[in-house]
């Protein structure tokens, strides 16, 4: 599974190139012109793969993942009670008063639903589905700009930690033994303990 979901997704769906957020600035690393889309997309992918990644932690969100065939209206399922202030959040950083962005934020993930069913061995299971987006969470961590405080929103500060955002040999390893700590765990897995 050497995919990456973030890119994949602005690639098959036609946006620009994400920037990565520098940690220290807390902006692109390079600058996003002030073109609406280009806002759009460098707020909603990371956003809506970030709430993704949540939801996809627990076994109802994995299982929802690996069965859905066809459009599903995921922002207010990954987003849960929070899915209009997402939105709002999303329309303010992007400048896109007139447009509801609802629409193109389901397009991504359905789209991250297709890439990720696609990434997954025919017999996968929730564990799989899982590990999957755990896997996908740093690299969709460096895109993701701070000022949408998306953790504030999901109610998991750590999303909005500037160290997520951190590369080089330190800050790798560093992430490499916080995600061996947080591995998925199923309900099955809990039942055999």
């Amino acid at each position: 599974m050497s995919v990456n979901l973030i890119k994949t997704i602005q690639e098959n769906l036609g946006y620009p190139e994400l920037k990565k957020i520098d940690p220290a600035s807390e902006q692109p690393v390079t600058d996003v012109h002030d073109v609406s889309e280009n806002k759009f997309s460098q707020a909603a992918i990371p956003a809506v793969l970030t709430a993704m990644y949540r939801y996809a932690q627990s076994d109802e969100g994995a299982a929802a993942v690996l069965n859905e065939n066809g459009n599903t209206n995921w922002v207010s399922r990954i987003f849960d009670d929070h899915s209009k202030d997402a939105i709002q959040t999303i329309s303010v950083y992007a400048h896109q008063s007139n447009e509801d962005p609802a629409a193109k934020m389901n397009a991504i993930a359905n789209e991250a639903v297709k890439v990720t069913k696609e990434n997954l061995a025919a017999d996968a299971g929730i564990k799989e589905v899982k590990l999957f987006f755990s896997d996908q969470r740093n690299h969709i961590l460096l895109y993701l700009p701070t000022e949408l405080r998306m953790g504030e929103l999901l109610d998991d500060n750590t999303l909005d930690d500037n160290t997520n955002k951190m590369e080089g040999p330190i800050s790798s390893l560093m992430q490499s033994i916080g995600s061996a700590f947080s591995k998925p765990v199923t309900g099955d897995d809990i039942k055999e303990q």
